[in-house]
């Protein structure tokens, strides 16, 4: 199971740590910006350039460190389609070299759509009989607040592909008390809520450290939810915003 080969990685690296790759091209060395910009053009595709070629050293210092890394899409849709190819590429450099991947997309969507959000991340998409891979990412982020149709069809394809998702319980930003926190009539909170659905609709998917398919995320800015939150889920594996750099 998914969450079986990320707590394996977790255990050989002695590092529960995702590193975030979410490049802003001012984060990205000068010499690097420079050299791109006079081969490519002060252009999109010079600053992709530069942003892979940053992505690829950071893979390659970390891949030994960490067990995982988490491109968050927002900072390559901004690209255009060439930043779209980049987080192609970036995925599948850093699954080469033995990374767990959590595609940050925080996707909410229902019905075909969700489906054909599933396809695009996790398993591929039919054309005339055969699947092609797309993004094919380990793993990635989902809005469930729609409800568990949003979620369901990831889950289905995340069974047929061993692939697995993490799903909003109790996020890291301020304002996420005006909705999450409110109670609902038998007395749990909206984000409790939320957390049990989503161990509920994975129920059954345990694998061998004892964790379903749908993990949670759980915002370490708020460390007393997080610890109901983990005595309420005990078989959901906790994705931790806020945690290092981040603050």
């Amino acid at each position: 199971m998914s969450f079986d080969v990320l707590q394996d990685k977790i255990i050989k690296t002695q590092n529960p740590t995702v590193a975030g790759l979410d490049p802003r091209i001012e984060y990205v060395p000068e010499h690097i910006r420079k050299a791109c910009y006079e081969q490519y053009g002060l252009n999109l595709r010079g600053a992709c350039e530069a942003i892979w070629q940053f992505n690829v050293g950071l893979i390659d210092a970390l891949c030994g460190v960490v067990p995982a890394v988490k491109p968050q899409a927002a900072y390559y849709e901004n690209l255009g389609w060439r930043g779209m190819e980049l987080l192609e590429r970036t995925i599948r450099y850093a699954k080469g070299k033995g990374l767990f991947v959590i595609a940050d997309i925080k996707r909410g969507d229902i019905g075909s759509t969700a489906t054909a959000y599933a396809e695009g991340w996790l398993s591929g998409v039919p054309v005339e009989g055969e699947v092609f891979k797309s993004f094919d990412a380990d793993c990635v982020t989902l809005n469930g607040y729609m409800g568990a149709d949003s979620v369901n069809p990831f889950l289905k394809v995340a069974g047929e592909r061993d692939k697995s998702v993490f799903i909003l319980a109790k996020t890291s930003n301020p304002g996420s008390g005006e909705l999450q926190d409110l109670k609902l009539s038998d007395g749990r909170t909206i984000y409790e809520a939320m957390g049990e659905l989503n161990e509920s609709i994975a129920a059954g998917t345990q694998g061998k450290y004892g964790f379903t398919m749908a993990g949670a995320v759980t915002g370490a800015t708020y460390p007393e939810q997080i610890q109901e939150l983990r005595a309420r889920l005990p078989h959901t594996f906790f994705l931790v915003p806020g945690y290092g750099a981040q603050g």
